[in-house]
């Protein structure tokens, strides 16, 4: 490995002086810094960035914990964290929590090992009001950004997040609109924020409409195409008589859709179907997914700039972003008989 002692010698200069056009000092001229760069550059030189570090007090190195990047939601959210980050000279330690709490601890313990200059993080959500990792993060003072949801064991950190309740207020009032009453919602993990506020949305719409939540048109259907399938296969088994479901994401509403279409049910001429979350999967499915179009590039960017304010000594705050409703064949008007 080339270092700075090789260069001196071949240049004929002392460590220090290559160091400083290396650097770009103020006291090192002009043509001698560009014929140091040269030569370490003909020479393979690559900076020592641990040695940088140390000098510094800065690793140059940001966390992200995400469940995992099979989830299509984080797909674009990771992608413009990585490319903010590139532009701002700093890399990406990734890390999948997998949705278990006490593997999300382990890697937030492995990177504030590794003295990353701030981490973001999906958090792993729990009912409990306290989560030991996250004191310890506050206790280290690194600047954290969450990227979802608030809860109680998180509160105290800045994060950012969709609008979802009145993403998923639409959505019920989009498919009121076409004439629906009797509209089966497919809810979500209990403990995840962006669950209860989807079901919020969905109640307050019925509500405005004069209706009121009917329990036996609610099923508990997890995140998972699977889990959508088997919602759906409880609801024709219960003999439900809704005209249509709003599923908490779009995996669950395509995997929903799946098994009414294979009971012979036509979207939407007997029952429509929305989604949330607009992925690539809901746009391309056989019947093209309604859904709300999350902010996903624009969250992670919006992350970035709170992860800057922090290292300019400043707290930022939140952010929480809207969402697009985007109507496509999947919805339609209300069949006279359900």
């Amino acid at each position: 490995m080339i270092r700075l002692k090789d260069i001196a010698q071949r240049a004929g200069l002392s460590i220090m002086t290559v160091s400083k056009a290396l650097r770009d000092e103020h006291d090192v001229s002009a043509s001698t810094k560009t014929r140091i760069k040269l030569l370490a550059q003909q020479m393979g030189y690559v900076p020592d960035s641990t040695a940088q570090g140390l000098r510094t007090r800065r690793t140059k190195l940001f966390g992200l914990v995400v469940s995992s990047m099979t989830n299509p939601i984080y797909a674009r959210v990771v992608l413009a964290i990585e490319e903010r980050a590139y532009e701002l000279g700093y890399d990406v330690v990734l890390a999948h929590s997998l949705n278990i709490p006490e593997r999300e601890e382990a890697c937030i313990r492995r990177l504030l090992s590794r003295r990353v200059d701030g981490l973001f993080i999906a958090p792993v959500y729990r009912l409990a009001a306290e989560a030991p990792i996250y004191q310890e993060v506050i206790a280290c003072q690194v600047p954290t950004v969450l990227l979802g949801h608030s809860a109680p064991f998180c509160r105290q950190f800045v994060n950012v997040e969709t609008d979802d309740l009145l993403a998923s207020y639409a959505v019920t009032q989009h498919l009121l609109k076409l004439g629906h009453k009797r509209i089966a919602f497919l809810a979500g993990p209990l403990t995840t924020p962006w669950t209860q506020e989807r079901f919020e949305g969905y109640r307050r719409a019925l509500r405005e409409a004069g209706l009121e939540v009917d329990d036996r048109l609610v099923f508990q259907a997890g995140r998972t195409i699977e889990d959508g399938a088997k919602a759906a296969a409880q609801m024709i088994s219960e003999s439900s008589d809704a005209t249509a479901v709003q599923a908490v994401n779009d995996v669950v509403a395509v995997g929903c859709a799946e098994v009414l279409l294979s009971h012979g049910l036509r979207i939407p001429e007997d029952i429509s179907v929305a989604g949330f979350g607009n992925i690539l999967l809901g746009a391309h499915f056989r019947v093209p997914l309604t859904t709300t179009h999350q902010p996903k590039f624009r969250l992670g960017s919006a992350a970035v700039d709170a992860m800057v304010a922090f290292l300019h000594g400043h707290r930022p705050d939140s952010k929480r972003l809207p969402a697009e409703l985007i109507v496509r064949t999947s919805t339609g008007a209300a069949p006279a008989t359900p």
